[in-house]
């Protein structure tokens, strides 16, 4: 069995981990893919990285093809900020790269596709103090979630015209090491954070991140994946990836602190915070895909930061 996965960042290799160590093939399809950091995530054995395009619609169902591929997870893309930077080129890649990736699955023959969404495609401008469930409204004033939320519908178009199997994540804040590369402005702070205090330099955060939100580490989000790849179908489609409660700064820089009492910070002035209000509703991730986060953020800081020291070590 194979699964290609678009995209060879935090969450494809988060995934690869899981879906190596039950012997599945991985394919990746990625324009830029860094052999040092899938080395460091994965070792050198068990998987293929393919330097290719969401654009190349006939390059994605070649190597789809060549593969033997007859799973796909989804998660190229431009992220966050990169988004609403440049909202002409991520309309091109985020949303002409997923009408690729649906033509492909269809047209080559995949029994299932998992596409990696945004817990941002829901319309906080909305958001009441109840937790937040797959069928609250989506909308909003940001690129990266109104994209996100297109891109929902294109598959679940095709899904519903072609017959090949769709399942859907929105997970919260991810964080773990090397998610800041993308453009996840949150997987930058806790990464700048947990280097300070390693390191005894001092952090600079954006005030615009020192808002409450909701986080979900790497390896949770790695097994979400791989469980949405390989249960039986489920009825519903959408599930809520999180940890099913919004933490405040202050509770992060706890959590960094317990690890590195000397951690210093400043906050840089700029957008004010938005804080979450309402957690994600995890239940039907619980009920359907058997999934629920091993990872307090606490655990997480612990286990990225063995992660950290790992890494370094290696590179020498």
């Amino acid at each position: 069995m194979t699964t290609l996965v678009t995209g060879a960042g935090l969450i494809g290799t988060a995934f690869a981990r899981e879906a190596l160590a039950r012997g599945e093939a991985v394919v990746f399809v990625d324009p830029e893919p860094r052999a040092d950091y899938l080395r460091l995530r994965l070792g050198d054995k068990g998987y293929t990285a393919v330097r290719k395009d969401v654009r190349d619609l006939p390059g994605l169902i070649e190597t789809i093809k060549a593969h033997g591929a007859d799973t796909l997870v989804h998660s190229a893309g431009l992220i966050g900020n990169r988004v609403q930077q440049s909202l002409n080129a991520a309309f091109d890649i985020n949303l002409g790269g997923t009408r690729n990736v649906a033509e492909a699955v269809r047209l080559a023959g995949v029994r299932r596709l998992v596409h990696i969404s945004t817990f941002g495609v829901y319309d906080r401008r909305r958001e009441a103090n109840a937790p937040i469930t797959e069928d609250f409204p989506h909308g909003g004033t940001r690129g990266y979630g109104a994209y996100k939320a297109a891109k929902e519908l294109i598959l679940g178009a095709y899904a519903a015209a072609f017959g090949f199997e769709l399942i859907m994540l929105r997970p919260a804040n991810v964080f773990g090491l090397g998610h800041f590369w993308s453009g996840s402005s949150g997987g930058q702070k806790m990464h700048n954070l947990l280097v300070a205090g390693l390191d005894g330099t001092r952090a600079r955060i954006p005030a615009a991140e020192t808002m409450a939100n909701e986080y979900i580490y790497a390896k949770d989000i790695g097994r979400a994946v791989d469980l949405a790849a390989t249960v039986p179908m489920p009825k519903q489609i959408a599930f809520n990836i999180g940890n099913g409660a919004v933490t405040a700064f202050e509770e992060v820089l706890a959590a960094v602190r317990a690890l590195c009492p000397g951690l210093a910070y400043e906050v840089e002035p700029g957008e004010p915070p938005h804080s979450k209000l309402a957690p994600l509703d995890i239940s039907a991730a619980k009920r359907e895909l058997g999934w629920e986060p091993r990872f307090s953020v606490a655990a997480a800081f612990a286990d990225y930061l063995q992660e950290l020291k790992a890494a370094r070590a290696r590179a020498g």
